[in-house]
């Protein structure tokens, strides 16, 4: 007889196992759940509770783990949704759910003139981008509709309504050559900061968030699902945790030196690295999350006892439920800008906002799971009755974990 050996890679056209898994990694929505959490607080100007988030300690922020993150989730709910239903069935549900986040963009849209409205202010108008509403509705509407006009801090849900809706070609692409997949994405990214590509915006200028070169994070996400396994020893090798650490602590020292007297590093070289390219999510901010992403998987393994915790539990409750706990953050990071709640030089009032927005994000997202919970249970769940397979009725896609994609 001869011996047979299970080969480590996948052959083509076979089903990826984490597709055929039915296990839930709460990792994802605590991930997501905070990164909702700092993208509020860095969302009001001036505010203190900012050196909470990872914006003032090194490269990135909290927008490339969220990209990412709803790479990993589209992966892995699509592509179950693919292997029970076909083609069309998925094809249907990442179009639906296009919908849904751009529906959820023009009505928070609306809801962001009302509240400036509603204010009375012309400097929240201005800041908020949404003067041209009140003097050119009709036209700011239509050119809302077609994804043209971005009040400030909406402007990552349009790029999820292109990430969704363009999903299936994308899928079909990584389940037969995902590496090809990736360079293509790759080489898209580099094209963008040779020849300077993007979508232009309305009345003036260009996409904040370039989608061309945010949808990198996310063919990320997707391909680590698919064929992470590949490179799972060498994420997880003791070389690629120190170079992690030490370009991590390089990103700290430029971050935290920046204006300081006298400088920690030379004034050039400062001057080469910041500020730097968000719009078209520059290297060295995308290298910091890769970085992040391989210590922050050595630091909190699968089964990690602590996202048991309360706290770690609240932000999992915001993961689950990322549209409607995203669009709350916008809404209430721009009421804390309103004059009736100045908090440009009152730090208890920042702190007292900063904190009553997080405790209000949780608090709504664990409404929402108990509504949620009330619902009929589905005829497919497990012993624990957790949802194995997204279900046509539900609002939204579950994305494998129990949480809907944003």
């Amino acid at each position: 007889m001869h011996d047979r050996t299970r080969s480590s890679k996948r052959l083509l056209g076979e089903t990826p196992p984490e597709f055929r898994s039915t296990g839930r990694d709460p990792r994802i929505d605590v991930c997501r759940g905070i990164a909702l959490w700092w993208i509020f607080l860095d969302h009001i100007p001036d505010n203190v509770g900012s050196w909470l988030t990872l914006r003032n300690y090194g490269f990135c922020d909290a927008a490339e783990i969220f990209m990412f993150i709803s790479g990993v989730t589209c992966a892995l709910a699509y592509g179950r949704a693919r292997q029970r239903d076909g083609w069309r069935g998925m094809i249907g549900r990442s179009l639906r759910r296009g919908w849904d986040i751009y529906a959820a963009f023009l009505l928070l849209t609306l809801a962001c003139a009302i509240l400036v409205y509603l204010a009375g202010s012309d400097r929240l108008a201005d800041d908020s981008n949404t003067r041209v509403l009140f003097e050119r509705p009709g036209a700011a509407l239509a050119h809302a509709a077609v994804l043209q006009f971005h009040p400030v801090n909406t402007d990552v849900l349009p790029v999820f309504v292109i990430c969704h809706v363009l999903f299936a070609p994308l899928l079909w692409l990584l389940l037969r050559a995902p590496n090809l997949a990736l360079g293509l994405s790759l080489s898209l990214y580099a094209l963008v900061h040779v020849f300077g590509w993007n979508i232009p915006a309305w009345p003036d200028g260009v996409w904040f968030f370039n989608p061309l070169a945010w949808q990198l994070p996310v063919v990320l996400g997707a391909w680590y699902v698919i064929e992470g396994k590949t490179i799972q020893g060498w994420v997880t090798s003791r070389p690629a945790l120190v170079l992690s650490a030490l370009y991590l602590a390089f990103g700290l020292v430029v971050a935290l030196g920046h204006g300081i007297k006298p400088p920690l590093l030379p004034q050039a070289l400062t001057d080469l690295l910041l500020p730097m390219d968000k719009s078209n999510l520059s290297p060295l901010r995308l290298l910091h999350f890769l970085a992040l992403a391989i210590l922050a998987s050595w630091l909190v393994p699968a089964g990690w006892r602590g996202l048991s915790k309360p706290m770690l539990r609240s932000a999992r409750g915001c993961g689950e439920n990322s549209l409607p706990i995203y669009c709350l953050g916008v809404l209430l990071a721009l009421a804390s800008q309103c004059d009736l709640f100045d908090i440009s030089n009152r730090l208890s009032m920042q702190i007292g906002l900063s904190l009553a927005g997080v405790v209000a994000m949780a608090a709504v997202a664990a409404l929402l799971n108990t509504l949620g919970a009330k619902r009929a249970r589905p005829p497919d769940v497990d012993a624990a009755g957790h949802d194995l397979v997204p279900r046509a009725g539900d609002r939204g896609i579950l994305d494998g974990h129990g949480a809907h994609i944003l």
